[in-house]
């Protein structure tokens, strides 16, 4: 059984995407990059085109789920109101096509990721490139990218991935049998 998994970090700025296929026990990147929106000042027109390209993504990829990062409670509201703003049109994109969405806490996704709640987005990128066994070039210049994929493969193991033969007496000791460090 195969399915296509799009992870979505949002942003008003760079909305970052990433694209994983899961097929029986693999999983494996199929898009990284994201929507740049800096040349948009009017933030209509931001929201305008985070529909354009989510839905442009979307029948590219023909997703079966979206996992898509929740926006964090910051001090500045202005901002917050637009982050969730870009993160609703976002969201409204999957509906339109009938993609499930399911929304993952940043923290979440990072203690899943690294095995810590509170780590860096280049702990995450890094983890995640040895996860997938993928090479710095495939990696991408943008963080919000990979936390984008960060989002998608959080979602993958909550899906419920077969049991594995190895046992594991704790995530380093994971990190070091899967030569991940």
């Amino acid at each position: 059984m195969e399915k296509i998994i799009l992870g979505i970090d949002p942003g008003t700025t760079l909305m970052g995407y990433g694209v994983l296929r899961v097929a029986d026990r693999k999983v494996e990147m199929q898009a990284l990059g994201v929507i740049d929106l800096r040349k948009y000042a009017d933030h209509y027109l931001k929201l305008g085109r985070i529909f354009e390209r989510v839905s442009g993504i979307i029948e590219s990829y023909l997703p079966d789920e979206m996992a898509i990062e929740a926006p964090f409670f910051g001090k500045n509201v202005q901002s917050m109101l637009k982050l969730g703003r870009a993160q609703g049109v976002a969201m409204a994109a999957a509906i339109h096509r009938q993609v499930p969405i399911t929304e993952y806490a940043p923290m979440k996704i990072k203690m899943a990721i690294t095995g810590n709640g509170n780590a860096s987005k280049e702990q995450v990128a890094y983890m995640l490139q040895k996860m997938l066994h993928l090479s710095p070039d495939e990696m991408g210049r943008y963080l919000d990218a990979t936390d984008a994929l960060g989002a998608a493969y959080c979602h993958y193991l909550q899906m419920g991935r077969p049991t594995s033969e190895k046992k594991y007496s704790s995530w380093k000791d994971f990190a070091r049998k899967n030569n991940i460090i």
